[in-house]
């Protein structure tokens, strides 16, 4: 009894390169993530807590453990100043009920707010290479020396004066629509600007609604812009920003920013430029 020997796959085969590299450059608003991500947080948190937002007149006191008229037991009661009424619900004509969603943890709004303006910060303030190093340095110095100094307790004594309250509506209202947005553009409209590499060749479209130019990859450089720390990695998680140059007569400059997965895809372009090869069939 015998066998026929396995066919066995080149290796060349096995580990060949992509025939075809998409690289997708991204709006800066794919790193808006943390405020909608953090933003459905909130709102779940909020809505467990199961605590409402009372809305009443300046003036209106807190008093404790007292009777009312037609109530059994005691009560804690707000008491609106004399002359002013509770809010009215138009329709019904009745004192309005409390019916907004609020957490009573203070901090909820003041994170959500910290996050926010973080995120305005690093997409629009670009720190890149001996910047990225010098902030993260500050920081560590200056966070050593107030240590030192004793001013951190002040700080956060000053801190916990800072009362924002967002209600459930307002965290769904802000996450659902720019979570929307976000969708949106990352699937969609981000989808339209992109380069595809093959093997000879680079198809690129720059703008929305443009045909694609086509150039030979011959002479072709590529070039990974130095990362910006915060956007690139905190944000971007591991995106960058690219630079194609091609050769020839007419040489042109592509600048692609906001791509996901730079490195990898880098070396994937790097290896199939390298085992570019020009197979001729038997004559």
């Amino acid at each position: 009894m015998s066998t026929a020997p396995h066919a066995q796959v080149p290796a060349a085969r096995i580990n060949a390169p992509k025939q075809e590299i998409l690289i997708i450059s991204h709006s800066t608003l794919f790193y808006w993530w943390p405020v909608w991500a953090f933003g459905f947080v909130m709102a779940l948190i909020t809505a467990m807590n199961q605590e409402r937002l009372a809305v009443v007149r300046e003036g209106t006191t807190a008093m404790l453990a007292r009777t009312v008229d037609g109530v059994k037991g005691t009560h804690d009661i707000l008491v609106v100043p004399e002359g002013k009424s509770l809010a009215i619900d138009p329709v019904s004509k009745m004192p309005l009920e409390p019916h907004l969603s609020v957490s009573t943890n203070k901090s909820l709004g003041v994170l959500f707010c910290m996050i926010l303006l973080v995120v305005i910060v690093i997409t629009n303030v670009p720190l890149r290479g001996l910047w990225s190093v010098i902030v993260i340095v500050t920081i560590v110095f200056l966070s050593v020396i107030f240590a030192i100094l004793g001013w951190w307790e002040d700080i956060l004594n000053r801190l916990s004066i800072l009362d924002i309250r967002i209600n459930l509506g307002g965290y769904l209202l802000i996450s659902s629509v720019l979570f929307v947005m976000w969708l949106i553009v990352f699937l969609l409209f981000d989808q339209q600007v992109y380069m595809v590499f093959t093997p000879g060749q680079l198809r690129v479209r720059l703008e929305i609604g443009d045909a694609e130019t086509a150039y030979d990859t011959t002479g072709m450089t590529i070039q990974k812009q130095r990362s910006d720390l915060f956007r690139h990695w905190v944000l971007g998680l591991g995106s960058g920003d690219l630079i194609v140059r091609t050769a020839g007569a007419q040489a042109h400059h592509f600048d692609m920013p906001n791509v996901l997965f730079l490195g990898r895809k880098v070396r994937e372009i790097e290896e199939m430029l390298r085992s570019r090869q020009v197979v001729q069939g038997p004559s």
